[in-house]
């Protein structure tokens, strides 16, 4: 895997290097808003599946922000992501269920490991000519979830985190780690009317996380929300929007945040479409949805893309 940056300002160069322009250091924090999005608490069908993931974001941030100079900066990233992920069966240890066994079909359990790039990239009015590219694995984002539901209502819970094993080099202006660990948890919840084929799902979390040892930064604690609302026309295709919320609840520190305890926020709206479909008699499922950001404070702010296709890969 290869990243790179270019056409960087003196400016922009130097504050990746001494100090950070952004809240949740460099701009980049552990959780990526809107990963979630409709169907996100649904129990997944039991066996192998491989969820690819595509993304793109484009965004900028004028000299009126706080920042340490007053150019205006620019964000590029563009990534695509494919690990084979497990559910499992795991039983409802009711006093029916001890009755009649296991309701093996309400209740799923998932487990994986990501490997995410993160591009850390600022461009802006060219005063200095400058390239850097790094080939590497990324952070590991280990994964564990279990999702339950009951007629139209569907929760699920989760625990994610970050082990910074990724190439990560606070001198470079391409990185694909985030240089610190980190550790995320929260919880869903989907409406799924399939008489009436309207759905609804919210995710929360917090973060928390470790200090950059390299940049003596440690970011503040983050809260979360991913949500999405749509309309079944069939019992394939979906519309509908959804959005974003992200929050810091406590500021930066450490010795290296030269800004003090600074703090971030930001919003996102926008479509989504989506279609249902079967691969061999499993089902699978394909994504696309669009953000526009807005409510940005010491954030980047500009528009983000995903695209999203489930294979299953059997039991």
């Amino acid at each position: 895997m290869s990243l790179a940056c270019g056409r960087v300002p003196r400016g922009a160069a130097a504050m990746l290097v001494s100090a950070p322009v952004l809240a949740d250091e460099g701009g980049v924090p552990f959780w990526f808003s809107g990963q979630y999005a409709s169907l996100a608490a649904v129990p997944a069908t039991p066996g192998w599946s491989l969820p690819i993931q595509g993304y793109y974001y484009s965004g900028d941030a004028s000299g009126s922000k706080s920042f340490t100079r007053g150019d205006s900066i620019t964000l590029r990233a563009q990534l695509a992501n494919a690990v084979a992920s497990r559910t499992a069966d795991v039983c409802a240890r009711d006093e029916s269920a001890r009755r009649s066994g296991c309701r093996s079909d309400s209740v799923s359990a998932t487990g994986r490991t990501r490997r995410r790039p993160i591009l850390q990239c600022l461009r802006a009015a060219p005063t200095l000519e400058r390239s850097d590219s790094v080939w590497g694995f990324t952070d590991l984002y280990p994964v564990a979830s279990l999702a339950w539901n009951s007629g139209v209502h569907n929760w699920m819970t989760y625990v994610t985190g970050d082990i910074p094993v990724g190439a990560y080099d606070s001198k470079r202006l391409a990185n694909i780690g985030i240089g610190h660990g980190a550790i995320d948890a929260g919880g869903g919840y989907t409406y799924l009317d399939q008489k009436t084929g309207r759905e609804f799902s919210a995710v929360v979390g917090v973060t928390y996380n470790w200090e950059n040892t390299d940049t003596q930064y440690k970011n503040g604690v983050d809260s979360h929300l991913d949500w999405a609302a749509s309309q079944f026309l069939s019992a394939n295709w979906e519309v509908g929007i959804a959005g974003y919320v992200y929050y810091q609840l406590g500021g930066d520190s450490g010795a290296g945040a030269k800004l003090g305890p600074f703090k971030s926020r930001i919003a996102a709206i926008g479509p989504e479409v989506g279609y249902a479909f079967t691969m061999g008699g499993m089902p699978a499922y394909a994504n696309l949805r669009g953000y526009w950001e807005f409510w940005a404070q010491n954030r980047v702010e500009g528009y983000a893309i995903f695209a999203t296709l489930v294979i299953p890969l059997g039991k």
